[in-house]
């Protein structure tokens, strides 16, 4: 038997239940995880209360990222073996699978090892981290030495791999936040600059940190009506990558006049689609994330407050009200 979280109807945190489940052997192409901490995902709030690319069929379980060991390996899969550390790589359909549980199990493409001398904790805080980082700015974006990088919610944990990505890059890191609360933070997390929008211009400050160039790239999950404000700090001929839309509030509204005067681009970016569907894209991401991993160019910022499995719900709650910095996690 496992513990392992359901919820039957969308809604807020409160939906998820914990309850007990007999185990099931993995099957082909699956192995099967002894979860030692999860790490919460923005997505899950979104495939939760129904505004995902995936509608939930239920009931249904829930989670993308976990770290643990291997405890069973289902048939034809290789480059594995019962006791390895590994952790998810997202990309699953939540409705077939969903790692927030004792035991979890997993198509074992979806599965990395990660270096010996990370904790399980910053185990479950690597991977959609850091491949949609790699993603977006390595492969889309083409990230070198002297570009500036604008990244907006840049206390999330994917906007922390980001800052980490480009000052390794040797780029210049501009991160955006809502709050002053969080400016020091983020300072200290590595953040070159720091653009506070409820008490800044974002646009004149990007201005004047960049001799009124404009970002190279801007690194965004917020989407819909701001994409306008960030047409305005995006470099002529310029990126802007689209990972996300955490504003579901109206439809994207796309700036097509500045588009046309500066002709930037806008990308769309996914993780299922965009790297873990290529085999030779994750193959390169997960050498490059896990040779800086090891050497300690990047490493993982785990949220202050941490959770146990019967207090998910506390763990959800805590992710909505935005005032982590880092992954949240939750041991199990």
């Amino acid at each position: 038997m496992s513990k392992v979280v359901k919820f039957y109807e969308f809604g807020s945190p409160e939906v998820l239940k914990v309850e007990t489940e007999p185990l099931r052997a993995p099957q082909t192409g699956e192995v099967q995880i002894k979860v030692e901490t999860l790490g919460l995902n923005r997505a899950e709030v979104m495939y939760r209360t129904n505004v995902y690319t995936e509608q939930a069929q239920f009931p249904s379980r829930i989670g993308y990222e976990a770290a643990g060991v291997i405890n069973a390996l289902g048939a034809g899969v290789s480059g594995l073996q019962v006791g390895d550390r590994v952790s998810t790589i997202p990309g699953f359909s939540l409705n077939q699978y969903g790692v927030a549980a004792e035991m979890a199990i997993v198509p074992a493409l979806h599965v990395a090892k990660y270096p010996d001398q990370l904790s399980s904790a910053e185990g479950a805080a690597i991977w959609m981290q850091y491949l949609t980082a790699y993603g977006c700015l390595i492969e889309f974006g083409k990230l070198k030495r002297g570009n500036v990088v604008a990244i907006t919610a840049a206390s999330s944990s994917v906007g922390i791999a980001a800052i980490q990505m480009v000052n390794d890059a040797g780029g210049t890191s501009v991160a955006i936040t809502r709050k002053a609360d969080k400016r020091d933070r983020l300072i200290e997390a590595g953040a070159q600059h720091v653009i506070v929008t409820e008490a800044e211009n974002m646009a004149a400050r990007v201005n004047d940190i960049t001799h009124g160039k404009g970002a190279d790239i801007v690194f965004d999950p917020v989407s819909g009506s701001y994409l306008e404000q960030l047409a305005d700090i995006v470099a002529t001929e310029g990126l802007i990558v689209e990972y996300g839309w955490l504003d579901t509030s109206a439809p994207p509204v796309f700036p097509v006049v500045p588009a046309i005067v500066k002709g930037f681009s806008v990308r769309g970016f996914h993780l299922s689609f965009h790297i873990v569907a290529h085999p030779e894209r994750l193959k390169a991401g997960i050498a490059y994330i896990n040779q800086r991993l090891q050497a300690g160019r990047f490493r993982p910022l785990i949220a202050e407050q941490q959770f146990t499995l019967d207090r998910i719900v506390d763990a959800y709650r805590y992710m909505e009200s935005n005032e982590q910095l880092g992954k949240i996690i939750v041991t199990v």
